[in-house]
């Protein structure tokens, strides 16, 4: 079933997560991501935002509320193997294999032979500018273009929703910059749903067509703001005075985060 831009993908409704040990990370989350959203959460360190993202991946459990996927005719509380993929703050390559090997191993595991795979896995590497790359090992490669096989790796089976877990924080600024671009023109074209998680207002504010603040433990949404911008957005949207004023918007909604306070929309 095709779900246009406005359906739901998934939705989370009350959602909590306490941990053994007694520490409430999440409390009463309530949110929805759509089906080409790119979604930003935003917050202070400690504020439950890659516990969240984590409880979307299916790699935690929630403690409490609802957590459903609308993937066909019944919402489901699990993803399928293909429907979502996760870009790590590091890239988590295997240094003993080749870029194309690295790009593969989904699809190894899900039993596709290499013959069958291969314009797949050079179609994924020219689409993130590693075409001639293929052979190489990850210790020939810089920081940058280790993120971009961890995230060719990530596509390769046409999620539905990619989570990125500020997977270019460690990256310089002309690095992170062009990465942004890159994504923004893959999610662009093959409509695919993001969540990113970041520290930045301005990478935020530059990728985003929602941003979602989050508080101080225990996390919950403290604002959710809209990015009314077009895309694409090139280097000319961030230097306009629009970018900004979104940026001391949101920069705004993150002091009140730190503080505790709470804006409904």
């Amino acid at each position: 079933m095709s779900q246009d831009d406005s359906s739901p993908l998934i939705s989370l409704t009350r959602v909590s997560k306490r941990f053994p040990n007694g520490t409430l990370a999440l409390q009463d989350m309530s949110l929805e991501i759509g089906s080409h959203d790119f979604i930003s959460f935003l917050g202070p360190s400690g504020c439950g935002k890659s516990t969240a993202l984590r409880l979307v991946a299916g790699l935690l459990n929630v403690s409490g509320g609802a957590l459903q996927w609308h993937l066909g005719t019944a919402p489901s509380a699990k993803a399928t193997d293909r429907t979502l993929s996760f870009v790590f703050q590091e890239p988590t390559l295997m240094p003993w294999a080749t870029v194309f090997e690295n790009v593969y191993l989904p699809l190894r595991l899900a039993g596709v032979g290499r013959e069958a795979a291969d314009p797949t896995v050079k179609d994924a590497l020219a689409r993130v500018g590693l075409s001639r790359f293929s052979g190489v090992y990850p210790r020939e490669l810089s920081g940058g273009m280790k993120m971009r096989v961890s995230i060719a790796r990530a596509l390769i089976t046409h999620p539905r929703l990619l989570l990125m877990d500020e997977p270019f924080a460690a990256l310089d600024e002309m690095t992170r910059t062009k990465l942004n671009n890159d994504l923004l023109a893959i999610w662009k074209e093959h409509r695919f749903s993001v969540i990113s998680v970041t520290h930045s207002v301005f990478e935020s504010v530059y990728l985003s067509n929602r941003i979602v603040v989050m508080a101080p433990r225990p996390g919950r949404v403290i604002q959710e703001i809209r990015i009314d911008e077009p895309y694409p957005r090139s280097n000319g949207f961030n230097t306009s005075p629009r970018y900004s004023e979104h940026c001391i918007a949101v920069s705004g909604a993150l002091h009140n985060a730190l503080d505790g306070v709470s804006i409904d929309h």
